[in-house]
């Protein structure tokens, strides 16, 4: 069994894993619209592709990427750089230039025999009518105004959406077949009864065209008084207002106001206009802040932190002007809105218009016999499926849900509805497998570490109308980016994803697109029913860990799978390849291969003393290097008893065992190991001094009483190198690149001590990015080069593709064969220390020319040290 910590461990993996998480905009948008996909289109000049990734999910782009509130941008990772990324700006720019509609999809299932209504035609009902013709629907929108659209078309400015953009879109639902009747008033023309009677399923989509004005206030009913939705309406139909004076106050401090605003000062007839919020500055007002430095800049004059009160009017009921009052605070201890006022503290100003921006409500009158309101004029529906409460056939959408704020949410209200229509029409359940996310913005676990300090750019403003003149017509003010301006806009994007372990580990890429989704298939199926191939497959080399933001560890599981697997086949590796791999181990444990030296006093040899002594220091070289150099372990075991005392300094040449752990065999590993331990123990050793990254990390961790040094850290901190290789290298012509071994990416000494031999040594050396802590592994780790011989070989070829420089010196000898067997000149840093001058021409291949010679070389370096053992 897999240990029940593994398990914990996989299980938070899949939990936080943020692999398969969605970028922030693209949670935000209730449409989930792939914002990071066309803004990369974008990026790199595609702007055909670019738009057709935008009208999978929006019909609307050119009208949406001029009006949306872009709730995307507020979660934009760039918003930590106080620059978001300009979403909105960059669909429009797509929509613009390269919406086609040649290109548009018209494609509709077959005729399913139902007929839908649709309750105005704003972006909500738009949205239902779509979805429900694309379901093989016949589909009815039923319009009061003379307009399509809803507030789209009658609440948002000319300056804003050009009529003709807004218009054009909502051709597309003319192409698919949808049927409008406008100036068709539901209650009044025909009844709600009757539609519910005539068709299989109606959607109610109307908006809130209903506008509020303070009737607590005398006077609130004097000629000149507007509410927002009345106003914007008039004017939006007409391109007048006919009760506008000369002298307008907008009530409100939300991007209403601002509309109403900014059309009044379009408006021939009025001369100025000015704005009163609650709101104590423009930083704590509700607008936008490209809206209110639009107002501003167009000459609206703004009162800060006042409220009416009173309204005075002249002889004939006309507005005259209002008495402002000081807005002490808006809201409660409970942070309730429950503005107080200085009633004490006032101002006059002389105005003869008033529009009232402070809210907005849904006319009901039309449904107030079939569909139950809510105190806020909305109508009470299942807040999942919006089906209605009253009516099972109804289902509202919209600003009706009681739901939407903005176009792109009403829109997802719109889709939520169709998708419980169709299922309504097919007697399927309404709410399995669904969720708010899927219609609705949600937050997502993505977030990315960012180091903004490295990241330069900034936002890139459209560029827009002179104050000056767009305030003489409706002409619309941003005038859209160049190609230049939106790649570059594009540019700055972070293309938020993690995946970082994906992008480095390339066996992963063989078996999964993230973690969080092969874990889940373990714990799901077991890991008896995976392709045991994954697991032997892992290097072990935890690059994965270091590039995870949360630092998962992966290695811990693969081992844990490869030691369960062996456990379950009596110990034995069940992987056929790795059995040789097994069988060598078992060879380099033999007493054929492995010896040890006591370190025995001088004064006991002359005395002929046989009395047992400790051996302080136990020189272990490993299996790799003795077989690579049996000359050059003997030469350490030289350079240590000339510098420690021989009558300190032993060695011991056996296996630490970390073959047989690498590949799952944990019962043979612990014998193995043992063998070695005991050993040591027995000669007494304090330290162990090691050249093999392997056998440093074994012996670390397994070797209780014993303190494990690197040969590397020992010169370094107190022995130095041979005398007579200080300076050896001053005249090779040879620029090194080091490779450092993954095995012991955490040993900073080590890599530190490398270098530091190298410059005693002479030999010139240029650093590359991948290495020290970050370092790649070669390849072998895992015993990859046994198992996965073709993974093998990309992990290797990637690693030599790091390098800058022709010539390897590395400090493994494992890691030596593999940067040969890859095409690099490879040599050993032994065989610098202790060998001639190293020069371009003395480049060589210094792999085994068979496993015969391998051995043979093995026994050598056990005869070499034999000989340094004292007879008595």
């Amino acid at each position: 069994m897999i240990k029940e910590e593994v398990i914990k461990n996989m299980e938070k993996i899949v939990e936080n894993c943020m692999g398969d998480e969605t970028p922030a905009c693209v949670a935000t948008c209730p449409m989930h619209t792939n914002v990071k996909e066309y803004v990369r289109l974008i990026k790199e000049g595609n702007g055909k592709e670019s738009i057709k990734v935008i009208r999978e999910n929006l019909f609307l782009p050119g009208s949406l990427g001029r009006i949306c509130a872009h709730p995307c941008e507020g979660k934009c990772k760039w918003n930590e750089g106080n620059s978001p990324m300009a979403i909105a700006s960059l669909k429009r720019y797509a929509a613009d230039n390269f919406d086609d509609e040649n290109d548009w999809d018209l494609s509709i299932k077959p005729k399913n025999g139902k007929k839908v209504a649709i309750i105005g035609s704003g972006p909500s009902g738009l949205q239902a009518a779509l979805e429900l013709r694309r379901e093989g629907c016949e589909v009815t929108i039923f319009e009061k105004m003379p307009v399509r659209g809803g507030m789209l078309r009658l609440g948002i400015p000319e300056y804003r959406l050009p009529r003709n953009v807004l218009e054009h879109e909502i051709t597309y639902l003319d192409k698919l077949g949808i049927k409008f009747e406008l100036n068709c008033e539901i209650g009044k023309d025909v009844s709600l009864n009757e539609i519910v009677d005539s068709f299989d399923s109606v959607v109610v989509a109307v908006g809130k065209h209903s506008g509020r004005v303070d009737r607590s206030l005398k006077n609130s009913d004097a000629d000149g008084i507007y509410s927002a939705a009345e106003f914007l309406q008039e004017v939006a139909l007409t391109n007048t207002a006919k009760k506008v004076g000369k002298i307008a106050l907008v009530v409100g401090g939300g991007d209403v106001a601002m509309d109403c605003a900014r059309t009044a000062i379009r408006m021939n007839s009025i001369e100025k206009v000015c704005s009163v919020c609650l709101e104590d500055s423009f930083d704590t007002m509700a607008s936008s802040n490209h809206e209110i430095k639009g107002a501003r800049a167009e000459g609206i004059k703004f009162n800060h932190a006042s409220a009416i009160k009173e309204i005075h009017v002249d002889e004939n009921n006309r507005v005259s002007g209002v008495t402002l009052k000081k807005c002490l605070s808006m809201f409660d201890e409970n942070n309730r809105f429950a503005p107080t006022f200085d009633e004490d503290d006032t101002k006059y100003l002389e105005v003869d218009t008033i529009i009232f921006a402070i809210g907005q409500g849904v006319e009901g009158d039309f449904a107030k016999d079939v569909l139950k309101q809510r105190p806020n004029s909305t109508f009470d529906c299942d807040k999942l499926t919006l089906q209605s409460s009253e009516n099972e056939k109804i289902f509202i959408a919209g600003d009706a849900s009681g739901e939407s704020l903005i176009a792109i949410q009403a829109m997802a209200t719109g889709r939520r509805a169709a998708t419980s229509v169709i299922r309504y029409l097919n007697g399927e359940d309404l709410l399995e497998n669904r969720t708010l996310e899927d219609t609705w913005g949600y937050e997502t676990k993505l977030d990315m570490p960012t180091d903004w300090s490295t990241i330069e750019g900034s936002r890139e403003d459209m560029q827009e109308l002179e104050p000056s003149e767009r305030i003489k017509s409706f002409d619309e003010v941003a005038l859209g980016y160049t190609k230049e301006e939106a790649e570059r806009e594009a540019n700055r994007c972070r293309q938020c994803e993690c995946k970082l372990c994906m992008k480095e580990c390339i066996m992963l890429n063989d078996y999964t697109d993230c973690p969080k989704t092969l874990l889940k298939e373990y714990l799901e199926n077991g890991s008896d029913n995976m392709d045991k191939m994954i697991a032997y497959s892992c290097n072990e080399c935890n690059q994965c860990s270091l590039q995870c933001p949360n630092d998962f560890n992966l290695r811990e599981v693969f081992t844990a799978i490869k030691e369960d697997y062996a456990a379950k086949n009596k110990g034995l590796v069940p992987l056929e390849l790795l059995h040789k791999s097994d069988n060598s181990q078992e060879k380099e444990c033999s007493d054929e291969y492995c010896t040890r030296v006591d370190s025995v006093p001088i004064e006991n040899v002359i005395k002929k003393e046989t009395k047992k002594k400790k051996t302080k220091y136990v020189f272990a070289p490993g299996c790799s290097i003795s077989a690579h150099s049996p000359e050059g372990v003997e030469n350490v075991f030289k350079h240590l008893k000339d510098s420690l005392g021989a009558e300190n300094v032993g060695a011991m040449l056996q296996c630490c065992g970390k073959v047989t752990r690498f590949i799952g065999e944990e019962e043979k590993f612990e014998v193995r190991n043992k063998k070695a331990i005991d050993i040591l123990d027995d000669m007494g050793a304090e330290v162990i001094i090691t050249v093999c990254p392997s056998c440093f990390k074994i012996f670390k961790e397994t070797a209780k009483n014993q303190k494990v040094i690197s040969y590397w850290d020992l010169m370094k901190n107190l022995i130095g190198v041979p005398e007579k290789s200080r300076g050896i290298g001053q005249n090779s012509d040879i620029v090194f690149n080091i490779h450092d071994s993954c095995v012991t990416r955490d040993e900073i000494t080590h890599h530190e001590s490398i270098r530091w031999i190298l410059d005693e040594l002479g030999y010139k050396w240029d650093e590359i990015d991948k290495n020290g802590q970050n370092t790649r592994c070669c390849g072998v780790g895992g015993m990859v080069c046994d198992s996965n011989p073709e993974l093998f070989k990309k992990v290797y070829t990637r690693r030599i593709n790091d390098f800058n420089q022709d010539n390897i010196v590395t400090y493994c000898g494992s890691c030596r064969n593999t940067m040969e067997t890859a095409g690099k000149d490879s040599i050993h840093i032994l065989d610098l220390i202790f060998g001639s001058t190293y020069t371009k021409d003395k480049e060589q291949k210094r792999a085994f020319k068979s496993e015969d010679e391998m051995w043979a070389k093995r026994k050598e370096a056990k005869d070499r040290f034999n000989s340094h053992k004292m007879i008595l």
